[in-house]
């Protein structure tokens, strides 16, 4: 681990496992149970939201520092184009197309 973020923190790293573990504990198991939904769902294209959860999941796994940060931007779109409507649109998809993603 980088010892300058762990600089930054007033808490040791047991202190802040014995209070959050439990916490993402459990959004492990839920982002598990999603990915076995998606696995047993039926063969279809495939979709750039669930393309940019795998990517995020490969930051996640990362030893690189900033992961927050990067997900986020991965998430992110860079289109300079603002829609004038939302006229079609079913809502926020939580995911930009790849065309569309800020580099990470």
């Amino acid at each position: 681990m980088n010892s300058k973020i762990l600089q930054s923190c007033p808490q040791t790293q047991r202190e802040i496992i014995s209070s959050y573990f439990l916490e993402h504990r459990a959004k492990l198991i839920d982002i598990a149970a999603y990915l076995d939904r998606v696995d047993r769902g039926t063969r279809s294209e495939s979709d750039f939201r669930h393309e940019a959860f795998v990517e995020a999941l490969k930051i996640l796994l990362s030893d690189q520092p900033d992961r927050a940060k990067r997900i986020l931007l991965l998430f992110s779109s860079t289109d300079p184009e603002i829609p004038q409507s939302a006229h079609g649109l079913k809502g926020a998809t939580g995911a930009a197309p790849l065309e569309n993603r800020t580099e990470t």
